[in-house]
């Protein structure tokens, strides 16, 4: 998400939402945190979107209940919004959203927002030139320079050559492929290896895929309609975004083609294909519970081949090589990136990022839209090409960089970071929960239950013990015997000493249950005393 600031007039980019890190346990997805918005929402005009992917539309249903206001995007890219937030509840009395086409340009407030054409994996992708009375702002989206791309449809060279020559200020380029040397592999390039796959499959074919790279889904259908296949699609992200490509006209699916999963049983395996694609658009996620248990929306079988057309999202690569390695256990021919080409990317490496600064030429620069290393590496190209450091800034979470015609400076910071969801929670779960949510996936909970007297205060019964995740209590008999005692020894010193107040007698168990605990297994459970009053 970026914020432009002008004549007092605030111009939102993008709206995404990222997957949890590893460690952020329970945690369905991250979102921007725009309490700097919130506190300006009067002069907040409007947000305006490059694409329909995830990590740029996806936090649009949480963050449009408090910053209602309109939302402007190409055609796809605002249907596939629309069907994000009736999914989420909204009505349409409460969408405002606002289409405009490739080359177009809007008014909004101070600013004229022109929307120029890029390839990307998806369809309906622009970047954006930004005009103010200060200068043009260039933010490229996210973009590739494809010559062949599957509707023909390329990247406005000219017109991003042609604000080169009117004289950019500032340059927003995304650096995913910063680190990659060299150009790109066109969309197109998948639909060979698809074609290839198609041909040598004997049995059911099972096509992971990330839900949102609708150009790899348009050559899956396009393969299956020619090898005489039946499609089945698995998963909600994915349906979704084929019926809405399919009613907007990106796609034409012919008639027959997709069907039912009572349907695709009743035919020979050689003529299934399984699309899926899991939560959030994972691929890795819909196969998951196939491969290692689970809930599952379908078994895989030997002599499947599998394709997983994607990355691995949100998995670590470990998990990522456990789930190949069961598919393989299964009996099913795996095919993955790195073992046929598989997995084109949508996004510019070295030579094309360096081309797209050679074609805006801007006074200023600063990388976008990557990690922190790919930061620096995208900074390092621009100074390859010419852009000075003095011109070439890195910007943190927060940071305001401040323009004027001739000069540009960073001017402080303001409050941004991480929300984190989880289910209908948004923002309640924080650092404490989640480092609660670690030790109990490391080493469990020991509860500690203590039943006392209400008029006298003294221990009727207990103390009880009560383990999950922690030791196994019928091997572990000694050891809770012993807990038991020290937890008694706690209580004794507690009615000598006259402590009485729960919170007091409670953390004095916690303490020392956990110094003899670690004594004993070197392990730290969360211990949780209970005290009951009868």
């Amino acid at each position: 998400m970026l914020a432009l600031e002008f004549a007092g007039e605030i111009l939102v980019i993008d709206a995404g939402l990222m997957l949890p890190e590893e460690e952020m346990l329970g945690i369905d997805c991250v979102i921007p945190d725009i309490s700097f918005l919130l506190e300006k929402k009067d002069k907040v005009l409007g947000i305006v979107l490059t694409h329909g992917h995830e990590d740029h539309i996806g936090a649009l249903p949480y963050i449009l209940r408090d910053l209602a206001v309109p939302v402007y995007g190409t055609p796809l890219t605002i249907g596939l919004v629309r069907s994000k937030l009736l999914e989420a509840g909204y009505s349409k009395k409460e969408m405002d959203l606002k289409e405009v086409k490739a080359g177009e340009s809007i008014r909004i407030g101070a600013y004229t927002v022109e929307f120029i054409r890029v390839s990307h994996s998806i369809p309906d992708a622009v970047a954006l030139g930004l005009h103010t009375d200060v200068g043009t702002i260039v933010y490229t989206g996210d973009f590739k320079f494809d010559q062949t791309p599957v509707d023909g449809e390329r990247t406005d060279f000219h017109r991003l050559a042609k604000l080169g020559e009117q004289g950019v200020l500032l340059l927003l380029s995304e650096s995913t492929n910063a680190e990659r040397p060299g150009y790109t592999g066109s969309e197109r390039e998948i639909g060979t290896i698809f074609r290839r796959l198609f041909s040598q499959a004997k049995g059911r074919l099972l096509v992971a895929i990330s839900a949102f790279n609708l150009y790899q889904v348009q050559q899956v259908l396009e393969q299956a309609q020619e090898k005489g296949r039946k499609i089945v699609l698995v998963g909600k992200e994915l349906i979704n975004a084929v019926n809405t490509a399919t009613r907007l006209g990106y796609f034409k699916i012919p008639s027959g083609l997709l069907v039912e999963w009572e349907k695709m049983l009743d035919l020979p395996e050689e003529k299934q294909v399984i699309l899926a694609s899991g939560s959030r658009g994972d691929p890795f996620s819909i196969l998951a519970p196939a491969a290692l248990g689970g809930e599952r929306n379908f078994d895989i079988l030997p002599g499947d081949t599998v394709v997983i057309a994607s990355g691995s999202g949100n998995l670590s690569g470990r998990e990522a090589t456990r789930i190949i390695d069961r598919l393989f256990l299964e009996g099913a021919q795996v095919i993955y990136q790195g073992t046929a080409g598989i997995g084109a990317s949508g996004h510019a490496a070295q030579e094309e990022l360096k081309m797209m600064l050679n074609l805006v030429r801007p006074r200023f620069f600063v990388p976008m839209h990557g990690e922190y290393r790919q930061l620096i590496h995208h900074s390092a190209l621009a100074r390859e090409v010419g852009i000075p450091a003095s011109r070439n800034f890195i910007l943190e979470n927060g940071t305001v960089l401040e323009l004027e015609a001739n000069k540009a400076r960073i001017a402080g910071k303001v409050t941004a970071g991480k929300v984190l969801v989880d289910g209908l929670g948004v923002g309640d779960v924080g650092k404490v929960v989640l480092r609660d949510r670690q030790q109990l996936s490391q080493d469990g909970i020991l509860i500690a239950v203590i039943t006392m007297a209400k008029d006298r205060g003294e221990v009727v019964a207990g103390p009880d013990l009560i383990s999950r995740g922690f030791v196994y209590v019928r091997e572990s008999e000694s050891l809770m015997e012993e807990a038991r005692e020290q937890v008694r020894q706690v209580l004794e010193k507690c009615e000598e000493n006259r402590v009485t107040e729960w919170s007091a007698i409670k953390n004095r168990v916690r303490e020392s249950l956990g110094r003899f605990l670690f004594e004993k297994t070197r392990r730290r459970p969360m211990i949780l005393p209970i005290i009951m009053e009868i």
